[in-house]
């Protein structure tokens, strides 16, 4: 196989974290409440934006409209859960690009938490102290909870979305919406992290909701690379006065 040459990237890349969750609303709740489980009523790829989320999500295509039209995304592609696309969604409203030409991607979809699944921190050190012990031993990189996955795994699948971005979107300015988990796995293959240098970013911060990570190349420079511009930046939301969230992304089991 030919050898990728730097220049082999989209000429833009936004990876973003969908806007605020009803399941965060709720696990607010239950964390206060100290309680084991997360009183929520659908399943976690239905759960949709809260009220807050879908101001987010429009604060978020504004300041892409806002772009001079040849720095906006021309290619959308999103995780397929019911969060994530209703904040693409509101990016191409904004953007006067169709639905229908979102690329919907199960790869992009959150961690999976398998048994863990709705349960809080509290309630899975009551209910699974075996597991919760096995993960601090192993490490949430490699830690699989039983019916969920690792962020190894999770890594496996974006591999083969990055091979795509590298034979199909040479040129293209594209926009990922996906979840906290997704946005990190991705500058760990994009930055050439190693296990300690990607749980050192997620320990210094949680990833805000609609927070843009972007990455480029500058093709007017010899030998330009493509390369991290900025991470977690949240002044699409500041700028249009709606307020940040960080809260980690339901079923909250280990990240």
């Amino acid at each position: 196989m030919a050898r990728l040459r730097h220049t082999d990237w989209p000429d833009r890349l936004w990876i973003v974290r969908h806007g605020q969750s009803a399941g965060n609303v709720a696990r607010d709740a239950a964390e206060l409440a100290n309680t084991h489980l997360i009183d929520i009523d659908t399943r976690d790829a239905d759960t949709p934006l809260s009220a807050l989320g879908q101001r987010q999500a429009q604060a978020l295509g504004e300041w892409f409209a806002d772009l001079p039209h040849n720095r906006r995304p021309n290619v959308l592609l999103t995780s397929p859960f019911v969060r994530a696309q209703q904040t693409v969604h509101a990016v191409a409203d904004a953007l006067g690009i169709d639905r229908d030409e979102i690329g919907v991607d199960e790869r992009l979809r959150e961690k999976e938490f398998g048994i863990l699944d709705r349960y809080t921190v509290a309630g899975i050190r009551a209910t699974f102290p075996e597991l919760a012990e096995q993960r601090a031993l192993v490490g949430k990189f490699y830690f699989r909870p039983p019916g969920g996955e690792s962020w190894c795994d999770v890594i496996l699948r974006l591999r083969s979305v990055l091979e795509v971005l590298r034979r199909d979107h040479v040129g293209d300015r594209v926009l990922i919406v996906g979840h906290q988990v997704i946005v990190n796995c991705f500058r760990y293959l994009l930055e050439c992290m190693d296990e300690k240098q990607i749980l050192d970013t997620d320990r210094q911060a949680d990833v805000p909701n609609c927070s843009v990570t972007e990455y480029a190349i500058d093709r007017d420079t010899p030998d330009a690379r493509f390369e991290l511009r900025v991470a977690n930046f949240a002044l699409p939301l500041e700028e249009a006065g709606a307020p940040v969230t960080v809260e980690a992304d339901v079923p909250v089991g280990p990240r």
